[in-house]
């Protein structure tokens, strides 16, 4: 009863499990596509963005074919237990969203087209659960890196749920939110890139159909 309730409703910190001090599994040092740091150091002029759409593993494909990214990382973001493992963040018990972490160079792909891109590659109007993916982990958020992501962000989502509504869909349930106090924390080796490993692999990844405006944040982003 207590798993069930957790794939539907997400825990408090003081019901979050408890966690630990640090990651209990190595984090390999490159991705096996573009071959950059998972981890860093990162190049100067580069830009983070974190993004949860549901099966982290279609997601993280989606990003690390788009020129202008420079790396791309799995990982759990949103919740209250330190350095989780991938079992507990699917019991529901940590709190914690499925996240892909992208590393890009904002003069050759800006924020806004990130911004796209996560839209149209799921359906946010789904709450805990994506496609046949159902539970807290597969839940729609955008973690913004400054006030200047927090209102592109926003701006986009907006008119996003204009379009969608005008299409017949409900509500968007995406959380958008500061990274700040929301670490993200990088998700075991066999994660990584795992289209990659495994091409014939399971992706849950799968939009509405409707396209996003193109232009709808604040310029310069």
């Amino acid at each position: 009863m207590l798993f069930s309730r957790f794939k539907n409703q997400l825990p408090t910190p003081e019901e979050a499990l408890e966690g630990r001090p640090e990651r209990a599994f190595a984090v390999p040092d490159r991705h096996t596509v573009l071959g950059n740091p998972l981890l860093g150091p990162y190049p100067d002029g580069l830009e983070i963005a974190d993004f949860g759409l549901g099966c982290f593993w279609g997601a993280e494909r989606k990003f690390w074919q788009t020129e202008g990214v420079w790396t791309t990382l799995v990982g759990y973001q949103g919740g209250h237990t330190p350095n989780p493992t991938y079992e507990e963040v699917c019991s529901g018990h940590t709190g914690h969203t499925e996240a892909v972490r992208v590393v890009h160079d904002p003069a050759v792909i800006p924020y806004t087209s990130l911004l796209k891109l996560f839209w149209e590659s799921h359906n946010p109007t789904q709450g805990f659960r994506q496609g046949n993916d159902v539970g807290t982990q597969y839940r729609s958020a955008i973690y913004t890196h400054s006030p200047a992501q927090q209102q592109a962000a926003e701006a986009s989502r907006d008119a996003y749920r204009t379009v969608l509504r005008n299409a017949g869909h409900s509500d968007i349930t995406t959380e958008i939110l500061p990274a700040t106090g929301r670490p993200f924390y990088p998700a075991e080796g066999y994660h990584q890139q795992y289209l990659d490993k495994n091409p014939a692999g399971y992706c849950g990844i799968g939009g509405t159909g409707v396209s996003c405006p193109v232009g709808v944040a604040p310029a310069g982003e």
